[in-house]
């Protein structure tokens, strides 16, 4: 199964929603970090519901782009956003549909690792960047967050599993300075008491404390020269 056909299932089974949720625990501090102003561009990549830019847009950037590969969450995404500066489009990771020097900033939230050449995607990132643009790419699936691993089971297309240091170094390789690398806790997840565990998801509270406490969401920054 692609990517495309995955989400599609996702999207028209209303996830798309529960993602949105699931993922405002971590987002919400990533975007609050990425410095967007007011006239600014910004580019989502893997956009989901579309909520990325929605918040974005109230926090008065001037235009924003929402990428997805799969059709039927670009068209959820366009019904959920009763604004014309806003647009969602599909298309992939590896040859993204803009000129050069398009955007301020990119955004991408629990999307990165479906790119099919990561790395490629990453040049591609730093190809529609203005000079001094930022790249906020925020993953939970990880090396170090060992508890998240068994997602790709559940998964049928192919997921980039890196480290901490192999984004900074394919960051590098593609052209970005790495500005910043930080896991961001998921502090509003509920995590029951020891004596309610196995659950259906973790073996132990420990576990389950790594995935959402410890680790959470693995943000890298990069700044295009």
């Amino acid at each position: 199964m692609s990517v495309r056909e995955e989400f599609d299932e996702w999207a028209a089974s209303g996830k798309d929603r529960g993602m949105e949720d699931r993922h405002w625990h971590t987002a919400k501090h990533v975007l609050a970090r990425m410095p967007a102003e007011a006239g600014d561009a910004v580019l989502d990549l893997g956009t989901g519901s579309g909520y990325a830019l929605r918040a974005l847009r109230e926090r008065g950037i001037d235009r924003g782009y929402g990428l997805d590969g799969a059709p039927e969450m670009a068209s959820n995404a366009r019904e959920y956003t009763d604004d014309d500066a806003v647009g969602f489009l599909v298309g992939d990771f590896d040859e993204l549909p803009f000129a050069d020097d398009s955007f301020d900033h990119v955004f991408s939230m629990e999307a990165f690792y479906y790119a099919a050449d990561p790395v490629h995607t990453l040049e591609e990132v730093r190809r529609v960047l203005k000079p001094g643009g930022t790249f906020y790419c925020a993953v939970n699936y990880f090396a170090e967050s060992e508890t998240t691993h068994a997602w790709q089971e559940n998964i049928a297309v192919e997921m980039t599993l890196w480290s901490r240091e192999e984004y900074r170094e394919a960051f590098r390789e593609a052209g970005l300075y790495v500005a910043e690398q930080d896991a961001i806790p998921d502090r509003e997840t509920e995590i029951p008491d020891a004596s309610e565990f196995p659950t259906e998801g973790y073996e132990t509270r420990e576990a389950m404390v790594d995935r959402y406490r410890t680790w959470g969401t693995l943000l890298t920054v990069g700044v295009a020269p």
